[in-house]
């Protein structure tokens, strides 16, 4: 699927450590995008947040990064505005260009190698392979060691990873999505509310718990720990003005909402970007319910293409060599 580099001026670029099971994603519109942001979870850890709020002097994005390695990986960022700033992309400050790339992190230290996080020279290497092409899904970039359904803890959890969609409106106006799904909850596939990846009943066992009714029968496991977030980034060809674009996150959420089971928990930091670029004219509230499908279906096929990785399972079975 093409995913959300169907919107003209985006290009995504993953960088992942196979070994630590950590990495990044830089999701890059040189030519600058109005940005909005939706923050739902209560464990969520960002960077330049303030600057996508509609009262902030920069009117203009030119990337997000998205890194795994918790409060560590916010280092990511610095390597993608390294990268723009090498390429002139930015907000002009008398003789300087200053890029404007929020952040947002993820918690997989206890997935591979807790010791080694994305760094700025990893952010830099996920901007300079940022690319156009189909987006590449599965545990790459950011969702490289992404899990979901963590009531039990790792043992009995799955793995997730980088899902994309692409809804197209009347028009030729295109709304996308790309997710980092790293949940405390599970995943349920949207049209028939069935239980598609997340906690196991047992470790050796594929047969699923309902995180749900787990919780509500009392058998969660003592004071979960924050060790989750689902990263979500909408983006629509549609021009749009920085409140609507707040707007726009925050309706996209609500595909993070009618997959995840629980979702925007006190264990979850979950935080969705909304990108605007192009001059295609659509109502915002429609835009909304793109968006919305377009993160159902990234989520979705971010645990569909998840290869099994650091003993933990996932759908897509062992990763090819």
């Amino acid at each position: 699927m093409q995913g959300l580099t169907a919107i003209v001026g985006i290009r995504v670029g993953h960088a992942s450590n196979f070994d630590a099971l950590t990495g990044c994603t830089a999701i890059l519109c040189e030519a600058g995008a109005v940005g909005g942001v939706d923050i739902r979870g209560s464990a969520s850890e960002t960077s330049s947040i303030d600057t996508l709020q509609p009262g902030h002097i920069t009117g203009l994005v030119h990337g997000i990064a998205l890194s795994g390695g918790s409060a560590f990986g916010l280092e990511a960022a610095c390597g993608v505005r390294h990268y723009l700033e090498q390429r002139g992309a930015g907000f002009r400050v008398g003789r300087a260009v200053v890029p404007i790339v929020p952040g947002a992190v993820l918690f997989d230290l206890d997935i591979g190698k807790a010791g080694i996080r994305p760094t700025r020279e990893m952010g830099e290497s996920a901007a300079a392979a940022a690319t156009a092409d189909a987006v590449k899904e599965g545990a790459v970039g950011a969702g490289t060691g992404a899990t979901v359904g963590k009531v039990f803890g790792m043992r009995q959890a799955m793995k997730s990873g980088i899902g994309s969609g692409l809804v197209e409106l009347k028009g030729g106006v295109l709304v996308a999505a790309l997710v980092a799904v790293n949940a405390f909850g599970d995943v349920r596939e949207p049209a028939t509310g069935k239980l598609i990846a997340g906690a196991r009943r047992s470790p050796d066992s594929m047969d699923l718990a309902d995180t749900e009714s787990v919780m509500k029968v009392g058998a969660m496991r003592a004071a979960p720990e924050p060790h989750n977030t689902t990263l979500a980034v909408v983006a629509t060809n549609a021009r749009l003005t920085k409140v609507e674009a707040a707007k726009l996150a925050e309706l996209g959420s609500l595909g993070i909402a009618r997959t995840i089971y629980p979702v925007w928990t006190m264990f979850d930091g979950d935080t969705t970007f909304a990108l605007s670029l192009g001059d295609a004219r659509a109502d915002v509230n429609t835009l909304g319910v793109a968006a919305a499908e377009a993160v159902t279906q990234a989520v979705v096929r971010a645990v569909k293409n998840a290869p099994s990785m650091g003993g933990v399972p996932g759908l897509a079975g062992e990763p090819h060599s």
